[in-house]
């Protein structure tokens, strides 16, 4: 199956998750582009939406080799053969996750603007993102979840590597995903239009729905200005996660 754009892949996700509409749901989307596939979840669903910041560990020499991850919250996650593999210790991920952190934290006063993480004590949380390839990001998200009292949390993404799910089952209650290739290399490439998501597209997605739930008058249409952005070509971008 390949999708149209995030849309419609959260769209389709949506319906696999329908069980969970009226519980004590909140949906968080990870930034960037997991927040449009979240959104659609979130509103199918009549759950509140979350943007949750997590960011990638890499060794500086091999930006492409992720260690692991960390999130607001102070979730974090270390992949012990990716840190074997690249021949480090335990205070070398520290020192990167402290260089990272500064760079979580700002992107944390930009994507909240200064407003704390909705409550999620008792809660059950779907993790979303677009496409999961290693996990690591979205299981940083998942231990910040329960770190903040979440009662159940459930990984849900259009696509997630068939060979990571038994280790993402350790952080996740349930795994949710409409395509499960044995690998993701390249998110882009199950998606027509995977086009990057930027702040200011994501700022304005976060204010409209924010308007939407305060009943402020917010875009309630799920088309048009949500869909992926048509500029520049698609093109196949390696996850984040």
């Amino acid at each position: 199956m390949r999708f149209r754009d995030r849309t419609e892949a959260g769209r389709q996700l949506a319906r696999e998750l329908e069980r969970f509409r009226g519980a004590r749901t909140v949906v968080l989307g990870l930034v960037r582009g997991g927040v449009l596939v979240a959104r659609e979840v979130a509103r199918a669903l009549a759950a509140p939406l979350e943007p949750m910041v997590a960011l990638p560990l890499c060794a500086s020499e091999s930006p492409d080799f992720e260690l692991g991850a960390i999130a607001e919250g102070g979730g974090a996650y270390v992949d012990p053969d990716a840190l074997l593999e690249a021949g480090l210790r335990d205070a070398d991920v520290e020192a990167i996750a402290e260089r990272e952190g500064a760079e979580l934290a700002r992107r944390v006063r930009l994507y909240r603007g200064g407003h704390p993480l909705r409550e999620l004590a008792g809660a059950t949380v779907l993790v979303v993102d677009d496409a999961v390839a290693t996990g690591a990001t979205a299981r940083a998200a998942a231990r910040a979840a329960r770190k903040a009292g979440a009662a159940r949390v459930v990984l849900a993404a259009p696509v997630i590597a068939g060979d990571r799910v038994a280790e993402l089952r350790a952080d996740f209650d349930e795994v949710v995903a409409l395509e499960s290739p044995d690998h993701v290399l390249a998110a882009g490439v199950w998606y027509e239009r995977f086009a990057e998501v930027d702040d200011g597209e994501l700022l304005a997605l976060l204010g409209r729905n924010a308007a939407a739930e305060g009943g402020a008058g917010g875009d309630a249409d799920p088309r048009g200005a949500t869909e992926d952005p048509p500029a520049g070509q698609p093109h196949p971008h390696p996850p984040r996660d």
